[in-house]
Order: structure tokens, then C-alpha cells, then sequence
């Protein structure tokens, strides 16, 4: 008996992010190639963020105003479900109005509820706590509303891995229906960071970006030695299912690879200068490719805008890829860094690419190998890195059917 090879498809995007609320806008953005940046008070000084386009900001409301429910729950929440939804509509999954069992959904954060639990415990500092706090600020709400708002039965999964969280998302997602637990699964990440205590956070540690009046204030691979982290908003979320090789269809977006690493922490933010975590995290995802056909086309790189990041990163691809090092681009210079939502948005990036067979030069002076900014002649496939707090890294490689 002959067993048919099954792959892992892309049935469905669904995003919102600095950059676009649908797959136009986002489109005509990376198209334009204008950073999402503006500069808001913190703490009584500026600093660049990326917050939703005001049309993004709009469409977000009405969504918010379709449920009653809405009202009550924080804004990564509203931008998972908003993502989520468009994402099960693409796939055809919103034609069933009664609830799929072998539906199941991961939806990841790095932080979670935000907004609402600064505001609760501001509230709490006055003894006015309220009732909904509890319930509201579990990191559970992700998952859970995504569920309500799909019609989604089966296995209901939120985490944080912090920033590799929406890559991890996907790994579930593949690993479930390798396995068997589902036939269908919605994996994305969500992040709602722009408050008073997160930029605080982000500017305790010392990588937040001074920048706030330059036209690039995230700039991954900047020659200049400064760090330039800076927080953006968003979420993605990807309808995935497991079809026969005989089932795919040129245009089909696959996952070929979710590889994954680790490497134990030397500092507060768990990097090292050789990026162990990331030359095992896309050693492993290689290792899972035909072994006669490994090539990897353009790596979007996880680089934040700091120093230690960025450098141990390249100096992972270095490591990996040597004199074969493919092509490197990043999002980040464009909407910053959303956390938990990053890999999501780049994973929306890499499908944009595989699509547009184009992706913009990073604009400022950086410290890219020149083979490192030269597009191939045709990008069939692309790998996508992340890593977090903590010394985790995982590596996605997708390719378009042709």
C-alpha cells in the first residue's frame, strides 16, 4: 500500500496590524514601503510606537460594536477574534453556523490582557475593583472568544512563549493535525502593548528607541551602535488544515517545517553573541526538508532594532547558512516589534513575498552581507524566525506551489 504524502496548507489569513486591517491594505503598505511610526507621550516624554492606521483603528470599532460582548474585553482579545475571523472566512469555515468539533484554535501573547489589567489595578489602588477583572485579564480570553466568535468545539489552547509565541501557535497547529486531534485549526498570535507600563517596561530594560522624531525609529541591522526597539500593535491568525499532495493546487501557500530552540540564558533577555537558540531553532526546521532539496530562498529575521539581538542573529544565519547565506528582510522597520504577534505578522509578510515575488530594501545603512540584500530571481521559500525572553527560538519555512 502506498502511503500519499500529506502537507500542511495555509487555508486562510486574517490580520490587522500598523500596516492594514484587510488583505488590501496590508498589501498596498509593504507595496508603499512607509513605516507606520508615530511618536505618543510616555511618562511625560516621546516615544515611537505603531499604532493601528486610523482606517484600521475604525474598523476595529465597528467590530467592536457588532457584540455587546465586546465592549468588556481587552484589545489584544478584539484583535485576535477581528484577525480570526477574517482568517475562518477566507478558509470557508464561517459557512457552518453550528459549532465544529474538529475545529480547534491556539491563539498566543506575550502579555496578554494589558490595557485592562493596568486599568484594574488602577482601580484596585482606589478600592474600586471590578468584578470583571478577574475574569477579563486570564489569558484564556484568547482562545476562548476566538472560539465563540468561529464557532470553533474543539481544543481551546492560549499560551506565551513571549516573542516566538505565534510560531509556537503554528507548531500546535501542525503537530494537532499531524496528529490527528483536528481536522481543522485557526493558530495566531495578538499583542495590545502600546500602555504607560509596557513602554516603561521596554525603556527599564534599555533597548527602547530614542528616535522618536526619525523616519526610521526601528532600524534592525543599523550600522549606528544604539538600540532602537520599538512596540507596535496587531495580531494575525492562519486557518490551517492537513491535505494529500494530490490535493494541492498551484498558489497553495504549504508550511514545509516548524523547527524549534533553546539555549540556556546568560542574561535578562536569555541571548547569547552566537544565537545558539537560533541556529538549532532553523537547523531543526531545515533538518525536516527533503534532504535534496533544502533550499531556503529569504530568511525574514526576528531583529528587534537591538544591538545584542540583531547581531546574534546574523551571526546565527552566518553560522547555519555560510557562503550559501540566502537573502534578509525584516518587517520590523515598518511596524515594530509586536511581541507575541511578531512571527504572525512576519509569517503575513513572507505570504505577501511568496505572492509579489518582491520585498522592500531595508532603507537605512545597515550591516547586511551584500548577498544578504540581492532577491533571488524567483523566492519559492521562505523561512521565518523568532525568539523570546527566555532563550527560546523557533524557525517556520513556507513555500508557494507553483
Amino acid at each position: 500500500m502506498v502511503t500519499v504524502k500529506e502537507h500542511i496548507v495555509i487555508r486562510g489569513v486574517g490580520g490587522i496590524s500598523p500596516l492594514g486591517h484587510n488583505a488590501v491594505s496590508t498589501a498596498n503598505a509593504y507595496s508603499a514601503g512607509i513605516p507606520a511610526f508615530t511618536a505618543k507621550q510616555y511618562q511625560g516624554s516621546p516615544a515611537p510606537v505603531a499604532p493601528l492606521s486610523p482606517a484600521g483603528e475604525q474598523q476595529l470599532q465597528e467590530f467592536v460594536q457588532s457584540n455587546p460582548n465586546y465592549k468588556q474585553l481587552d484589545r489584544s482579545v478584539l484583535l485576535a477574534v477581528y484577525a480570526a475571523r477574517q482568517a475562518a472566512d477566507e478558509a470557508g469555515w464561517l459557512a457552518h453556523s453550528t459549532t465544529n468539533d474538529d475545529l480547534a484554535v491556539n491563539i498566543g501573547s506575550s502579555r496578554g490582557a494589558t490595557g485592562l489589567f493596568e486599568q484594574h489595578y488602577e482601580a484596585f489602588q482606589q478600592e474600586q475593583l471590578s468584578s470583571g477583572a478577574s475574569p477579563t485579564t486570564t489569558l484564556g480570553n484568547l482562545s476562548s472568544w476566538v472560539a465563540h466568535a468561529v464557532n470553533a468545539g474543539g481544543g481551546q489552547i492560549s499560551h506565551s512563549i513571549t516573542c516566538s509565541t505565534a510560531l509556537m501557535a503554528v507548531a500546535n497547529g501542525v503537530a494537532w493535525l499531524k496528529a490527528g486531534m483536528a481536522k481543522c485549526f485557526l493558530a495566531g498570535g495578538t499583542e495590545a502593548p502600546l500602555t504607560e507600563f509596557t513602554v516603561a517596561q521596554m525603556r527599564a530594560v534599555g533597548i527602547y528607541s530614542k528616535l522618536a522624531d526619525h523616519p526610521y525609529p526601528c532600524q534592525p541591522y543599523a550600522l549606528e551602535k544604539q538600540n532602537t526597539f520599538t512596540l507596535g500593535e496587531g495580531a494575525a491568525v492562519f486557518a490551517l488544515e492537513q491535505v494529500p499532495q494530490t490535493a494541492i493546487k498551484p498558489g497553495d501557500f504549504v508550511i514545509e517545517a516548524v523547527g524549534l530552540g533553546f539555549e540556556k540564558i546568560v542574561s535578562k533577555t536569555g541571548i547569547s553573541a552566537e544565537g545558539l537558540n537560533f541556529q538549532k531553532a532553523m537547523r531543526h526546521a531545515l533538518a525536516q526538508l527533503p534532504e535534496q532539496d533544502r533550499q531556503i530562498d529569504l530568511i525574514i529575521t526576528h531583529t528587534p532594532g537591538t544591538r545584542a539581538g540583531d547581531k546574534a542573529e546574523l551571526n546565527a544565519v552566518q553560522a547555519v547558512f555560510g557562503k550559501a547565506t540566502p537573502a534578509v528582510t525584516t518587517n520590523k522597520w515598518l511596524l515594530g516589534h509586536t511581541l507575541g504577534a511578531s512571527g504572525a505578522l512576519s509569517l503575513q509578510y513572507a505570504l505577501y513575498i511568496l505572492q509579489q515575488q518582491q520585498f522592500a530594501p531595508v532603507p537605512y545603512p545597515n550591516q547586511l552581507l551584500p548577498q544578504q540584500t540581492q532577491q533571488a530571481k524567483l523566492i519559492k521559500r521562505i523561512m521565518v524566525n523568532a525568539a523570546g525572553f527566555g532563550g527560546n527560538a523557533a524557525s517556520l519555512v513556507v513555500s508557494c506551489q507553483q
